[in-house]
């Protein structure tokens, strides 16, 4: 097999693994992860009254108003970053951060799947903080 070759089937497994992960996102599935993931600090209503939040240092955000804080815009690029967490530079689960760096913890999560590799575990963490993000879109009120 010749390179080209090669990186045409590179190429056209990246992209099916891609389209693929891409297809499972649903608010749905990201109802379901904030329910598991968020709900217990957030709230299950997002107004940051979960049954953990009078521990907390710092109280949680009331997620339902986002995109009011936001000029009625729900900041996408802002909530990938808060909610994936490994490009702030903070180290550990937590870092200095408040919550957990959930693009890690999902990398990890998907990692023990049996047959997953490191590029089909970053595109489920990918997956789950997009379908959490259209959750999240969902629950805004104006």
């Amino acid at each position: 097999m010749n390179k080209q070759s090669i990186c045409r089937c590179v190429i056209a497994s990246i992209l099916s693994v891609t389209a693929t992960a891409w297809a499972q996102t649903s608010v749905g599935l990201g109802r379901a992860d904030y329910k598991d993931n968020c709900a217990s600090c957030h709230g299950t209503s997002g107004k940051g009254d979960g049954p953990v939040h009078s521990f907390l240092v710092k109280p949680p955000s009331d997620l339902t108003q986002i995109a009011q804080r936001h000029g009625g815009k729900f900041p996408q690029e802002l909530m990938w970053e808060v909610i994936d967490g490994r490009w702030s530079g903070d180290g550990g689960p937590h870092g200095s951060r408040e919550m957990p760096v959930w693009g890690q913890e999902f990398k990890a999560r998907a990692m023990t799947m049996p047959g997953d590799s490191a590029i089909t575990a970053e595109w489920s963490a990918r997956n789950r903080i997009v379908s959490l993000l259209k959750y999240l879109e969902t629950i805004q009120q104006p």
